[in-house]
């Protein structure tokens, strides 16, 4: 920069707002961070998870993975981090370890796929891992159990300029906290928004219901049991039945999760749902959940819990060419967010903390920071928004089509059977041929913008071969073995009526 290092203030200690910490204190930034909650416990990452009360995190105890682009910057930018998480215990689950059986036998690495890796463990310790790290750094002051109570402001001319904030902690009085940048970090139920369009600050809001409600329980392997592998094609460990959607996120020490993930129009099935037992019924009559919660192989270590108000949001911070306030910025879930169930939401959330740390390096100006901001955002997130909310309209359609036992004509123009063929085509390619998915794997992870895989002739040569074979075969290339919707309903109703006769 070209002036002397301004005070920055981020608002929420979560994973945005560390990530941004930890690559402003990077390029020689001073960062101060207000947290409202208590910081972790100082014990294991069992005492983390069971024991810290994280108000702030509305997902705190819901699955989360970083996907390759976000562990390879942690790798690359912050040395000792991911020795600390491994540390913690968390996975390292590399490409190989995605790879369905028949297609491990005859894998053969190349270049680049060691930078295809998800890091995994539960939350609880990825935001204690991140956070002792943080306390490290000289840089970097961070304030707990302290609440943000104003948003400081005045106008030059008609344009907001953002000075700081009150802060209040414990019994001591409010204080002003000024900054010459406030960095908003605090998630999507951030107050700073609020408060700025109270001011005066008119935030255009792009805001689309996924309409599902996801539900997680947390297990842990019994000792002396190993792992389940994670399934073929048709018996994996995550899957869509078409009226549900499952996965399993392995953690650290034994420890796992399970997802369900429903449209919240599902009714019977979300009540079930809510149920513990109901959730293990639900989960051991799906063949690739099966062996993970089997009584037999595991213990559940917290009842069925719930997350709903799915949106996919955009908020807009510059308009034709003009910035709501000047020296603010919002990241992560505070600036967009995407449906958790594609976990992007981290990895956004660090790669929007590194455009903003090369923003304020590179740029003194503060308008021209703002403008400069908004069109980074643009370019690297505005696709990856835009592909996950394709994914959430799909997807509505898919579920509402399996309540009404209907079948989804995806054929009414010669364009759109094209586009669900060559779909179909691309699902079976990716379970026979180990460079199709590695390219499908890259968008996955990030390494890439949405659909850049499918510039790689080889790979579009491919699938449109497998276009030959018809969409009927290929359609079963989506397909997981478990109950149809009925069935599950059924089987839900038969366990109920058996538990009424009982306590009768």
């Amino acid at each position: 920069m070209n002036d002397a290092n301004p005070p920055v203030v981020i608002v929420g200690a979560g994973i945005s707002g560390l990530c941004t910490a930890l690559a402003l204190a990077k390029t020689g930034l001073a960062v101060t961070v207000v947290e409202r909650d208590s910081p972790p416990p100082s014990g294991d990452p069992d005492q983390a998870f069971f024991e810290w009360n994280r108000r702030g995190a509305a997902q705190f105890k819901h699955p989360h993975a970083f996907l390759a682009v976000m562990s390879n910057l942690l790798q690359d930018s912050f040395p000792g981090l991911m020795d600390d998480f491994f540390a913690a215990g968390a996975r390292k689950v590399t490409f190989e370890d995605m790879l369905p059986p028949d297609l491990k036998a005859k894998y053969t690495p190349l270049p680049g796929d060691e930078k295809m890796w998800l890091l995994m463990c539960r939350r609880a310790t990825m935001e204690t891992v991140f956070r002792r790290y943080a306390e490290k750094q000289d840089l970097i002051s961070i304030e707990s159990d302290t609440q943000v109570t104003a948003l400081l402001s005045h106008t030059d001319g008609d344009q907001i300029v953002i000075d700081g904030i009150s802060v209040k902690t414990h019994d001591e009085p409010e204080r002003d906290l000024l900054s010459q940048v406030l960095i908003d970090a605090g998630g999507r139920n951030s107050k700073l928004k609020t408060w700025l369009q109270a001011a005066g600050g008119a935030i255009k809001t792009e805001d689309d219901d996924a309409e599902i409600v996801y539900f997680t329980r947390h297990y842990k392997l019994l000792p002396g049991v190993e792992e389940p592998a994670r399934g073929d094609n048709k018996d994996r460990s995550s899957g869509d039945l078409g009226y549900i959607k499952y996965g399993v996120f392995p953690g650290e020490g034994g420890h796992f999760a399970v997802i369900a993930c429903l449209h919240k129009e599902e009714k019977a099935l979300h009540e079930a749902i809510k149920s513990s037992d109901q959730f293990d019924l639900i989960c051991r009559n799906i063949p690739g959940l099966a062996p993970w919660v089997a009584a037999d192989k595991a213990e559940p270590t917290t009842e069925s819990f719930g997350f709903g108000d799915i949106h996919a949001v955009w908020h807009h911070f510059v308009d034709a060419g003009r910035a709501v306030a000047l020296n603010y910025f919002a990241v992560g879930d505070a600036a967009l967010r995407t449906n958790p169930l594609y976990g992007r939401g981290c990895s956004t959330g660090i790669i929007h903390a590194h455009l903003l740390a090369d923003t304020l390096r590179d740029i003194s100006d503060p308008l021209a920071r703002a403008l400069q901001f908004h069109q980074r955002t643009e370019e690297e997130l505005r696709p990856i928004f835009k592909a996950s909310l394709a994914e959430d309209k799909k997807a509505i359609r898919q579920a509402k089509a399996e309540i009404n036992g209907q079948v989804i004509d995806s054929a009414s123009t010669a364009k759109a059977w094209f586009n669900a063929a060559f779909g179909d085509a691309l699902s079976m390619a990716s379970t026979r041929n180990i460079h199709v998915l590695r390219g499908i794997m890259r968008t996955f992870n990030l390494l890439e913008k949405p659909g850049d895989f499918l510039k790689d002739k080889r790979i579009l040569l491919t699938t449109m071969a497998y276009m030959l074979g018809g969409r009927k075969r290929n359609a079963n290339a989506r397909k997981v073995n478990g109950p149809a919707r009925q069935q599950m309903l059924t089987i839900l109703t038969n366990k109920q009526a058996q538990q009424e006769s009982a306590s009768a």
